[in-house]
Order: structure tokens, then C-alpha cells, then sequence
């Protein structure tokens, strides 16, 4: 039984480590790639394109209800504990720390899928996750207020004049910065899994599956990191 346990186990770790060394090599060489300038023009922007341009329109209804319902709650017991006029703070500094990095690259995840342009993806999802976060922190916050004024202790003045003296500057520059590592992982899981896998319709899918998968899991575990590091108490 134990030896059984320890096999199984051993071939996870040694599967792991394959592929971090894999991902790794991959990263190299992407970047040997961008520094040297070796990249195809109409494939970047095409590229630009399908990451940014194609997930705007899903980024910002995801980000638009999110703010919505934050903006909801927080009005409700800002409310009650007689501190409405932080509300609109509160809505933004969710929205840049953590909803905003983190459901933007759900989305790019969801239809980046594997990919086999290495280079030009990377670049894509490194320049396009923050831009569509950025975006995407602004709709939520307008979202925010959509349903902030429902509640009669809160108004337009009220809510946006909370966060200019609240918001740090470094809360935005830590999102945009969550965002640009959320974009590599997507970028390289998604590139890993383009290239290893075989040329048949069933394994295209399981690969898109699993590119989805392992990169909302990294995007968690990586996430964790990046704000007790980013954020410290």
C-alpha cells in the first residue's frame, strides 16, 4: 500500500518538476526572442487583437455586474455602520487589489486557450491583461456607483469624492503589476500546451481544457503570493 502511495506520488513530483523545467525553458526563450526583436508584425497584432480586443466585450460585463454587486453590499453596510462616505473607496480598492487583476485574467484564460504563436502571445498577454484591468477597474467602479446611489445615504458627490483621498497610487500600480505576471502565466501555459500537444481533435480540446484549468490555478496560488508581497501589513 505504501509503496504504492509513494510511487504515485513520486511520479507527481517528478511530472511537476518536468513541467516547471519545461515552462521555464519556454520562458527563456521567449524572452531570448523579444530581446533580439525576432517577431512577426501581422502576427502580433493579431495577436494584440484576439487577447485584447475580442476579450474587451466579456471583460467589461463581468467587471460591470461585479462592481454592480460590490457596490451593492458595500453601500448596504456602509450604511448601517454610518461610514458611507468611504463606500466609493471601498468599491475601488476591491476592485484594483483583487477583482480586477484576477477575474480580467479568468477571462483572457477562458479564451486564450493553447496557442503555438509562442512569442506574439506572450507579448500579447503581457501588454493587454493590465490595459483590459485598468479598463476593467474603471467599469467596475462605475458599476459600483450604478447601485450605490440606490441607498438615500449615498450620492454621486459622496461616492466619488471618497476615493481620490483613499485610493494609493500604489494600490492601481500593485494591480496593474498582478495583472502583467497573471498575463505570462496565461500566455505560458497556454504556449506549453500548443506545443506539446498532438495533432488530433480530442487532444485540441483536452489541451484548451486543461490550458484553462492549470491557469486559473496558477493565477490563485500566484495571486496569494503577489499580495502578501505586494501588500504588506
Amino acid at each position: 500500500m505504501f509503496t504504492r502511495l509513494f510511487t504515485v506520488l513520486g511520479r507527481q513530483i517528478i511530472g511537476f518538476l518536468a513541467y516547471f523545467g519545461e515552462t521555464t525553458a519556454l520562458q527563456f526563450g521567449i524572452w531570448r526572442t523579444l530581446v533580439g526583436r525576432r517577431l512577426e508584425y501581422r502576427t502580433s497584432m493579431r495577436q494584440l487583437s484576439e487577447i485584447g480586443v475580442n476579450s474587451l466585450p466579456i471583460a467589461v460585463v463581468t467587471l460591470l455586474f461585479s462592481g454592480m454587486v460590490i457596490g451593492y453590499h458595500m453601500s448596504v453596510q456602509a450604511s448601517k455602520l454610518g461610514v458611507s462616505g468611504v463606500a466609493g473607496w471601498l468599491v475601488a480598492e476591491t476592485m484594483c487589489r483583487e477583482l480586477g487583476p484576477v477575474l480580467v485574467a479568468f477571462v483572457v484564460a477562458a479564451r486564450a486557450g493553447s496557442a503555438m504563436a509562442v512569442a506574439p502571445r506572450y507579448l500579447a498577454c503581457l501588454v493587454m491583461v493590465p490595459l483590459l484591468t485598468l479598463i476593467g477597474d474603471t467599469v467596475g467602479v462605475t458599476g459600483g456607483y450604478l447601485m450605490a446611489v440606490i441607498s438615500p445615504a449615498i450620492n454621486q458627490t459622496v461616492y466619488f469624492d471618497s476615493i481620490p483621498g483613499h485610493l494609493a497610487t500604489w494600490t492601481v500600480v500593485a494591480g496593474i503589476i498582478k495583472a502583467a505576471i497573471f498575463g505570462t502565466i496565461i500566455a505560458i501555459v497556454g504556449c506549453h500546451q500548443g506545443l506539446t500537444t498532438k495533432m488530433a481533435t480530442e487532444e485540441v480540446g483536452r489541451a484548451t481544457t486543461r490550458s484553462v484549468v492549470y491557469s486559473i490555478m496558477l493565477i490563485y496560488a500566484a495571486n496569494l503570493i503577489l499580495t502578501t508581497v505586494l501588500y504588506p501589513s
